[in-house]
């Protein structure tokens, strides 16, 4: 079938695309260099990362009992990943007898988690007996020895699930969360793991809340912790994080502070389509609440690009195991904005299940990339679309690149040169021919040659020479839809893509306002 045949498409490139991922050759330490991250030799390096949940009651990274630490290290790299954001419970820092007295076989059973035990000595039987934290050390340095940077986030006081308003160290000087214990720890961390290169960053604490999540408390606070983490280890990036779960760091537009590690300073912020409102994406026109949404993202956090500093998303995701409406939109809206800006990120999560989340044994991740068994991909599409991010596109050290992004799909627009009409089609990034848009001349180029815009509903969209270039508009809240108006009755058109073979075809222009009713995304071309 048509669906079918577009389904093996798209798997086949992904899997093309995967099998090229080199091994990370990034030299250590990282700094930062205006809104970038770069290597020791002032080289752009774009963090595109995972994140691999270490925070819950056992305190062991999730998925050791189903698949080796090696492959669960191996599987991450074939996926496009050259980062891991691995979280960890504070208690791991400040409570000894759960660090180094408590092995993982003793978190385990006292848990009543018997099968993962079984399961640990199947594939890892080399921590099974060792201490908690002794543990989490085997991962850090499997992790390296595959070429995966690591970012160490402190999520939460005692291991659990996160987060909650109510939550007792929900934010500083909450019952469980005393800042002078909470640096302490940091140091501590900091410290273990200081002639670790492959540790390029700390995460100081994930997605501040509650109703005290003031921003006198930030500043008072956060610097703080970022200068014990600096000083216990210096080659660390030191990443901060906002308040209102991470999604807001709108307070420092008018007021700021001064740290020792200015080299070393990236913030964090999080987005998932429900900070935006439950099921808001499905009730609203994509193109009118994506540009109200980056308006709003923008404004948060956003803006600290423009000010010279890294912005790290540190968490985003949606649904993978379900028709995730909402999800879908918010994802396409979201790697548009990611691909724009060219940032680093890190997505929720890795995990394929939980060994026990919230009282419940082996909770499926219904956000993980990773099915239940660890071994295989969860959803290949959502990782094609992945794909279109993790590569920088521009930064120090870097050609910058000119492309036409297709968010949906995470492939970019090239010429299609294989018959006597040139036409355009999808490609991977990385493979894209460089093209280019002037949204004032109107002109859509692509290996030297123009767009010239078909006069028929359906039709392949061609390239020729300047004396047909077609005059191409944005339209739409999200500039994402690039139409024309045909010659023979002047409706208007929009650039589309042919699900059957990637083809770039023109239709009738779709959603583009007060519509909540369709999805606009095939018709989404973003210019980098």
């Amino acid at each position: 079938t048509t669906t079918t045949m577009a389904r093996s498409i798209s798997l086949c490139i992904f899997f093309l695309f995967i099998s090229w991922i080199p091994k990370l050759t990034t030299s250590y330490p990282l700094s930062t260099k205006s809104r970038w991250i770069v290597d020791e030799k002032g080289q752009r390096v774009k963090l595109a990362c995972v994140n691999w949940p270490a925070h819950l009651q056992p305190a062991v990274a999730e998925g050791l009992s189903k698949q080796p630490l090696d492959s669960i290290s191996k599987k991450i790299v074939s996926m496009g990943f050259n980062c891991v954001r691995l979280t960890w419970p504070l208690d791991l820092m400040t409570n000894d007898t759960l660090a180094l007295k408590v092995t993982v076989k003793q978190s385990f059973e006292r848990l009543n988690l018997l099968d993962d035990v079984l399961g640990i000595q199947t594939h890892n039987p080399k921590i099974l007996n060792l201490p908690i934290f002794n543990a989490f050390q085997e991962v850090v340095s499997n992790l390296g020895q595959n070429g995966v940077m690591v970012i160490l986030d402190n999520h939460l006081t005692t291991p659990g699930w996160c987060c909650s308003d109510n939550d007792l160290d929900a934010f500083f000087e909450y019952p469980n969360f005393d800042p002078a214990v909470w640096a302490k720890g940091l140091s501590k961390m900091a410290s273990l793991f200081r002639n670790v290169t492959n540790v390029v960053g700390m995460s100081l604490r994930n997605e501040p809340r509650g109703t005290r999540d003031y921003p006198n408390l930030w500043f008072k606070y956060m610097p703080k912790g970022g200068e014990a983490v600096h000083a216990a280890n210096p080659d660390v990036l030191v990443i901060l994080s906002g308040i209102d779960y991470d999604t807001n760091l709108s307070f420092l537009r008018d007021r700021f502070f001064n740290v020792s590690f200015t080299d070393k300073l990236v913030f964090e912020q999080h987005w998932y389509s429900f900070s935006d409102g439950r099921d808001s994406w499905e009730k609203h026109n994509s193109n009118d609440f994506c540009a109200k949404i980056i308006e709003k993202v923008t404004h948060n956090g956003g803006f600290l690009i423009g000010r010279g500093f890294p912005l790290f998303l540190t968490e985003f995701g949606a649904n993978l195991r379900s028709g995730d409406v909402s999800g879908n939109r918010y994802m396409n809206c979201l790697v548009a904005w990611a691909a724009e800006n060219d940032l680093d990120w890190a997505v929720w999560a890795l995990t394929g299940d939980y060994y026990l989340r919230t009282g419940q044994k082996h909770m499926v991740e219904t956000f993980g990339v990773l099915a239940p068994n660890w071994k295989d991909v969860a959803n290949s599409t959502y990782l094609q679309k992945l794909s279109g991010i993790q590569l920088p596109v521009r930064g120090p050290g870097l050609q910058s690149k000119k492309l036409l992004f297709h968010p949906t799909t995470g492939l970019c627009v090239t010429s299609n040169l294989s018959n006597n009409s040139p036409t355009l089609r999808l490609e991977q990034c990385r493979k894209a021919e460089p093209s280019t848009f002037n949204p004032s001349e109107g002109i859509l180029w692509s290996n030297k040659m123009c767009v010239e815009a078909p006069d028929a509903v359906g039709q392949k969209v061609k390239l020729g020479v300047d004396t047909k270039c077609s005059k191409l508009g944005q339209t739409s809240a999200t500039h994402m839809h690039l139409s024309f108006k045909t010659t023979s009755n002047g409706s208007l058109l929009c650039l589309d893509v042919d699900e059957r073979d990637n083809s770039i075809v023109a239709n009738p222009c779709k959603c583009l306002t007060m519509d909540a009713s369709c999805d606009p995304a095939s018709q989404w071309f973003k210019v980098l």
